[in-house]
């Protein structure tokens, strides 16, 4: 992607780490046409500062400024318009994105932009600008795009740059859309699942290949919804196997067919990634969300996955669905966990503007953070004490179980009842600490050895802790570490940068 010689146009959003790459953004560029000369991409994340962004942007001496607004970007992204609207007023700035999408739901910051553009803006944003730049500025500053023919939209690959392919994800889409109603996800407003031709795309995927790419994300809602294609992508990237090619994708958990899974077993370890929403195993809260799956096929895939495969699973479990209640959860995450995935995520429902779910709003009692995330505070069957623990309890799932690093305690911890077990150390915990963050892996090993010990042969919580300690390659040794924090300070005495200041 060339700098533009004289830029009007600058593409822009907050991603939430760096390795992230804006995709829509590419997808904007591949389709500005003639505009494409001057316009260009600026990319940030969520950590940096609002002013830093609006000084870098503002550098460009933009006439337009296209931003993309996700739940996790919005705060950033107002505060970032906030102060370009002062520094520089006439300056035009376009929103886009699902999180400005579905008006008259919307955030804050649609007040006080020029137009935002709702929907797959490929084409409308284009023509929106070459209206602006000709000095025909449209009157309505809503716009709703046409969803436009998949074959006829310019694909974006080639404007990934040689940074982007050598220290980023790379995000790809074989399809687009989904065919399942699940109420709590922005897909279920699609129509159906439309594939890109087949052929092409792979023509793109080898294109980036050759450039150096191996680190593939999937955006496909349902990666595995027609079997012939899903084998066509993987056969495709079993033909050029190599020690660092890594693709990530996400699987309907009751949909793999004897085709498929010839194929997946055909891959080594650390190359492929299956995100697997389960999100719950309750059959009422399905049939509520309207959520279809099948449950007993479920297991069996996740089962067959985990043994049979050297895909890394990662499952994912969502708290605070309507009639949702601690007991239930706790049945759903129990029974998960028996299938061993390698990653649990324990999401907090959030509320995302557009989606069917909000009609349960009222009968339910669902009362959301009015900032973002927008995540789920209490419902009828939940309180706000009981999904503050929760919350809690997923941090520590991910700093224990999901980081990886307690592989041998975790079975200790869970013991023959996993929810309430590891319930129990997280109340523990955060009871000891304080906090579910900034708590060092040091720290770490020494609360839960003294949280271990007091139900179980301590000699065997010691020898089984410290064979995960010496894996972290930490310099102190274990003991000095579990017991560090009992010894007491001795009162009075000067330490030596103290003794020489009093010199």
């Amino acid at each position: 992607m060339e700098q533009a010689l004289t830029t009007q146009i600058v593409l822009t959003t907050l991603n939430a780490r760096y390795m992230h790459t804006a995709f829509g953004l590419r997808y904007l560029y591949a389709n500005m046409g003639e505009l494409q000369p001057s316009t260009i991409i600026e990319e940030f994340t969520i950590q940096q500062r609002p002013i830093d962004i609006a000084e870098k942007l503002l550098q460009h001496q933009p006439e337009i400024i296209g931003f993309g607004v996700y739940i996790w970007n919005i705060e950033g992204v107002t505060k970032t318009i906030e102060l370009i609207k002062q520094v520089s007023p006439k300056t035009v700035i376009v929103l886009g994105g699902p999180e400005v999408s579905h008006l008259p739901d919307k955030p804050a910051v649609v007040d006080i932009v020029d137009y935002v553009v709702m929907g797959a803006a490929e084409k409308s944003f284009c023509e929106l600008c070459q209206l602006i730049l000709s000095g025909n500025k449209p009157l309505n500053c809503e716009i709703q795009s046409d969803e436009l023919p998949l074959d006829q939209l310019q694909l974006p690959y080639e404007y990934y740059l040689e940074d982007d392919i050598k220290n980023r994800l790379i995000y790809v889409e074989a399809s687009r859309g989904c065919p399942f109603k699940c109420e709590f996800c922005l897909s279920s407003l699609d129509k159906t699942a439309k594939p890109f031709e087949l052929g092409l795309f792979l023509q793109e995927m080898d294109k980036l290949y050759q450039r150096g790419a191996r680190n593939f994300k999937f955006i496909d809602r349902t990666f595995n919804l027609k079997v012939s294609s899903s084998v066509a992508i993987l056969e495709f990237f079993l033909e050029r196997l190599t020690d660092d090619l890594y693709l990530h994708f996400e699987v309907v958990p009751d949909n793999l067919a004897d085709k498929l899974k010839h194929t997946i077993q055909k891959f080594p370890e650390h190359v492929l990634q299956f995100e697997i929403g389960v999100q719950t195993f309750d059959e009422k809260i399905q049939g509520l969300i309207s959520r279809k799956q099948n449950n007993k096929k479920t297991d069996e895939n996740l089962k067959w996955l985990r043994e049979e495969t050297h895909a890394y699973i990662h499952a994912d479990l969502i708290f605070g669905l309507p009639s949702d209640t601690l007991e239930n959860f706790s049945k759903s995450f129990d029974r998960l966990v028996s299938l061993n995935p390698h990653e649990i995520q324990l999401g907090i429902l959030k509320r995302l503007r557009g989606v069917p779910l909000n009609r349960h709003n009222e009968k339910y009692a669902l009362r959301y953070n009015p900032q973002a995330p927008y995540n789920i505070l209490h419902t009828r069957d939940i309180d706000f004490k009981t999904m503050q623990r929760v919350n809690r309890f997923a941090r520590y799932w991910d700093i224990i179980a999901n980081s990886g690093r307690f592989k041998n305690t975790l079975p200790l911890i869970l013991n023959d009842a996993a929810f309430d077990n590891f319930m129990r150390l997280s109340d523990s915990l955060y009871q000891t600490s304080g906090s579910t963050w900034k708590i060092s892996l040091k720290r770490l090993f020494a609360l839960l050895f003294d949280h271990l010990k007091n139900s179980n042969d301590t000699s065997l919580v010691f020898e089984t802790m410290q064979v995960d300690y010496l894996r972290t390659k930490e310099r102190a040794s274990f003991e000095s570490v579990i017991y560090k924090k009992n010894k007491v300070a001795k009162i009075g005495i000067a330490n030596k940068r103290q003794q020489q200041m009093l010199r």
